[in-house]
């Protein structure tokens, strides 16, 4: 049995239109998330730990004020195209669109003010929350009135995120949720004893502003080859990588399927990513530098989180051998991931 619980969270600041944010709270037997009707971010994620205590596995902040201000997109739906478009610029039909840049040179999670940064309108469900907006014509750029509905549902220890949109005007469309995890507890200091696995058999190179090269190039006998289980500190160690900001090309299909596992050793936790989506970008917070100022006051250093961000492949828009990330009239998108957690 789910339960649903709605609960006023906060106002919007007048120069933000003012405008009440709601929290839902989605509790089962296992699992309890907070959703916010800001930006649909999971504010709180708590599950269990083999002793059966329940923690909070996300990162954030305690009050509305924290999501309004800067911050690396904590628990947020990012749109309207996840990721980054090289130059924000991309051409359609022989018109280029501009967007704008807030990444370097290019464009990063929709722009100046995404998904992130708007509120949706919410809908109870017997086991979980629907949010809708209209992305009109224009906005940050992109081109034509996008309808967007984003569903959280919580049955038992998976909870499912469902993302469809409907459009006007042919626009490209990614969407994802930008949720921080430690499966320690939100606050530890670093990710380094996780053990991860993605199933994946090619990933992205990418530019040194993150842009993939266009190249699809296979993991084996590389520090991207995560499709057995590592620990995450020494991985990073023996590669010597500073940190992953990748995206892992995942096998083609409509069809639900398991891309990646976390288990934390000392706690027991597990969590497995399930999705219909092309790609999953796999960050360790590598940005976090512990200026800011989290849930009960906990400072979020570089690498005290990872992000898997199912997905579109980063700048399709521009690279016409990257699936397909145009949505046109009379079309629907319709993405779905899985998260599902355990313990061991």
């Amino acid at each position: 049995m789910t339960t649903v619980r709605r609960e006023a969270f906060g106002r919007m600041p007048p120069e933000e239109g003012g405008g009440e944010v709601e929290k839902f709270v989605l509790q089962s037997d296992s699992v309890k998330v907070e959703i916010l009707s800001f930006g649909c971010i999971i504010a709180t994620l708590e599950t269990k730990d083999r002793d059966g205590q329940f923690s909070d596995v996300v990162l954030g902040f305690d009050t509305l004020e924290g999501y309004t201000r800067k911050h690396p997109f904590f628990g947020a739906v990012v749109g309207r195209v996840a990721n980054r478009i090289a130059n924000g610029r991309f051409s359609l039909d022989g018109k280029e669109y501009k967007l704008f840049l807030n990444n370097g040179p290019n464009s990063l999670h929709g722009g100046a003010k995404g998904f992130d940064k708007v509120l949706w309108s919410p809908q109870v469900l017997p086991n979980g929350v629907r949010f809708f907006r209209l992305s009109p014509d224009g906005e940050e750029g992109y081109p034509g009135d996008l309808k967007v509905w984003v569903t959280y549902t919580l049955s038992g220890r998976e909870l499912a995120i469902n993302y469809q949109a409907q459009t006007s005007k042919t626009t490209p469309i990614s969407l994802t949720n930008h949720a921080y995890f430690n499966l320690a507890v939100q606050g530890s200091r670093d990710v380094y004893d996780h053990e991860i696995s993605i199933e994946a058999d090619s990933y992205l190179p990418v530019d040194d502003t993150k842009i993939p090269t266009g190249e699809v190039a296979a993991v084996q006998g590389t520090g991207f080859d995560l499709r057995q289980p590592v620990q995450l500190g020494k991985h990073l160690q023996k590669f010597h990588l500073d940190g992953f900001d990748h995206n892992f090309c995942l096998h083609q299909g409509q069809d639900r399927r398991l891309v990646a596992r976390v288990f934390h050793p000392p706690s027991g936790r597990t969590m497995e990513v399930h999705t219909t989506q092309p790609g999953i970008q796999f960050y360790t917070g590598n940005n976090l530098d512990g200026s800011l100022k989290g849930k009960g006051a906990a400072m979020y250093p570089k690498h005290s989180a990872f992000c898997l961000e199912t997905q579109n492949w980063p700048d399709a828009v521009n690279k016409p051998h990257f699936p397909n990330v145009l949505l046109h009239p009379g079309e629907e998108y319709n993405h779905t991931t899985w998260l599902v957690f355990n313990t061991a």
